[in-house]
């Protein structure tokens, strides 16, 4: 099958191309959001192809994945030369993000559109967004295995944020100063700096070291408020760590007992971080039992798969 997505999100679409499907990725002379093109900080395989918009409106497409509302709102049939997803091209629209705003007032931008499909990446997502009359269903996230990695070596906890300062309350960026009395913090991600002074910002570290780098840390620290599932905890409970995570969105579902410690209040994670520093054996037994239950519920296979149906129904509407 022929598949037209924008490269968007790294991580995610670094995973969705390992499928057994021909890709075509839009790419523009300054590889800018909307023409990006190949990775180059993660390996993609051959199947994938850079198109121009020449390219795009001249290929024969099966499913067009929308992830952007301006993709579904104009960007598409640009590329598309004139075709319109949905009516003229099969598409699905993927939700990576729970919706922001007055939760009763907010309908998703795909809502009412028979023709369309709207993948969500967690039931969370699924639950929250007003779809209207739109087919909708859930997709959930699947990574590429970095792995059994971790020593726990360090008496840290590591964070995965981007944006940290920007995004503040969303992603719990002011909850890192409280935590910090626990353990020392380690925060990695884009533009991780100007986050309170006694946090490490990693904002550094190559994209080919950051597995290695986290599993050197003896807690994984989700504080996130408002997200939909981070990836980056995800590929943590990959890399054997035991996950200390504010019970929020997708995470109660995400995260089982035996993997961490889940709780909306902030002391109680203070607690279990400190547990975890005093106790490494506990931690390791505790991040083992994560990497299982990541590897039944987010592995690539079981994600392969799920999006192999997803097209085919979509392609065969």
């Amino acid at each position: 099958m022929r598949v037209l997505l924008w490269h968007v999100h790294g991580s995610w679409t670094t995973a969705f191309v390992q499928g057994g499907h021909d890709y075509l990725v839009p790419v523009l002379p300054d590889r800018g959001p909307d023409g990006r093109g190949r990775a180059r900080t993660w390996d993609w395989p051959a199947s994938v192809t850079e198109v121009t918009a020449e390219e795009a409106a001249a290929t024969p497409v099966d499913v067009v994945v929308l992830q952007r509302p301006h993709e579904l709102g104009h960007l598409a049939e640009v590329w598309l030369g004139g075709r319109r997803p949905g009516r003229d091209v099969p598409a699905v629209y993927v939700e990576h993000n729970a919706p922001q705003g007055r939760i009763g007032e907010m309908r998703h931008v795909a809502a009412d559109r028979p023709d369309l499909l709207v993948a969500h990446v967690t039931h969370f997502n699924a639950l929250f967004w007003d779809c209207g009359t739109t087919p909708a269903t859930v997709v959930e996230h699947g990574v590429i295995d970095p792995g059994y990695r971790y020593t726990g070596e360090l008496p840290h906890s590591a964070v995965v944020i981007n944006e940290a300062r920007r995004r503040g309350r969303v992603t719990g960026t002011d909850l890192l100063e409280r935590l910090e009395a626990a353990a020392p913090i380690d925060l990695f991600g884009m533009d991780a700096a100007n986050v309170p002074a006694r946090v490490c910002a990693m904002d550094d570290v190559p994209q080919a070291r950051l597995h290695d780098e986290l599993a050197r840390r003896r807690v994984y620290l989700h504080p996130i408020r408002w997200t939909s599932l981070g990836l980056s905890l995800i590929e943590a409970m990959h890399l054997g760590m035991p996950v200390v995570a504010l019970a929020t969105t997708e995470a109660p579902d995400a995260i089982p007992p035996a993997a961490g410690i889940v709780s909306t209040r902030v002391e109680r994670l203070g607690e279990a971080v400190r547990e975890f520093m005093s106790e490494p054996e506990l931690a390791r037994e505790t991040g083992r039992a994560a990497r299982a239950a990541a590897l039944e519920r987010y592995g690539l296979e079981r994600f392969l798969g799920r999006w192999d149906e997803v097209l085919e129904e979509v392609a065969n509407r």
